[in-house]
């Protein structure tokens, strides 16, 4: 099946949508969920921001969804999805900085497959929910666990800004029912598994959610992490890679401004090696 790989970036004053070929991008006029039309412009990514690729309104997702992340624990599987939800806030996209705020001291990092809602969904049955996927793109949910572990809910635990990393493409065409999935700190792999392996897979979960909550065209689920994480540190680069998706690369941080002398609608400016690195276009 022939694929498509949508991003948003910031350049030349605005914010677009565009289709990634190579180290080109073919600029979009208007939103990708209702249609968007060639501009005719093209740029390369070295000239452009990548954020991250949607804006959701609900940030779903799906906790315990891997056998091999529940495993060491003596958790058993669920009978049913366990979701939670993530603030839009918390949202961030490749190259910018995780921020570790003030009292967290044991944040892991989670690589997961992250599906992208294309249109209304309420009760929606597995039969026809891949109906309602626009595409496919790679998430961190950024995870404190003594918080996860000792708060009431998860609101600090999976929902600080930040904790929500997205990116670095929105791929359509793709099989997200058997894609790699990995995570890499300073480059050495720590999580490796397959969407095939999920407990609930995709089509389950946009099925369950849709029964409770109605997803809108950019909305995002989270479907889980596989294998064992650990804690990140300041300094430490966190590289999450989605087959056919690219890699979505975030320095860590301590928790300052994002943004420090620059326009609040202007993205902090990203090396173009680094933005090269993230859809692995080689840099000149």
């Amino acid at each position: 099946m022939k694929t498509t790989k949508y991003v948003r970036y910031f350049a030349a004053g605005k914010t677009s949508y565009g289709i990634l070929e190579g180290d080109l991008i073919r600029e979009l006029h208007g939103d990708i969920f209702a249609g968007a039309e060639p501009a005719g412009k093209t740029l390369t990514v070295r000239d452009a921001a990548l954020l991250a690729p949607c804006e959701p309104k609900n940030v779903a997702a799906v906790g315990r969804n891997y056998r091999s992340h529940i495993a060491d624990r003596n958790i058993q599987p669920a009978s049913f999805p366990g979701l939670f939800w993530k603030p839009s806030a918390s949202i961030i996209g490749t190259e910018e900085n995780i921020l570790l705020p003030e009292g967290a001291e044991n944040v892991h990092y989670e690589a997961e497959m992250v599906v992208v809602i294309g249109k209304k969904t309420r009760n929606v049955a597995p039969a026809d929910a891949s109906k309602h996927i626009f595409g496919i793109t790679a998430g961190n949910d950024v995870s404190e666990r003594d918080w996860q572990k000792n708060d009431l809910q998860w609101f600090r635990a999976k929902g600080c800004d930040t904790f929500g990393v997205l990116g670095p493409s929105i791929v359509t065409g793709l099989d997200y029912n058997n894609l790699s999935v990995e995570s890499r700190v300073n480059g050495e792999i720590r999580q490796s598994g397959r969407t095939s392996e999920l407990i609930f897979p995709v089509d389950t979960i946009i099925s369950y959610i849709s029964q409770f909550v109605t997803l809108m065209p950019g909305d995002v689920i989270y479907t889980g992490t596989p294998g064992t994480t650990k804690p990140m540190h300041p300094g430490e680069v966190i590289e999450i890679e989605v087959e056919g998706v690219g890699v979505l690369r975030n320095p860590v941080a301590y928790s300052v401004p994002l943004r420090t002398n620059v326009d609040s609608t202007e993205p902090s400016p990203r090396s173009a090696s680094a933005i090269a690195r993230s859809l692995k276009v080689e840099s000149t």
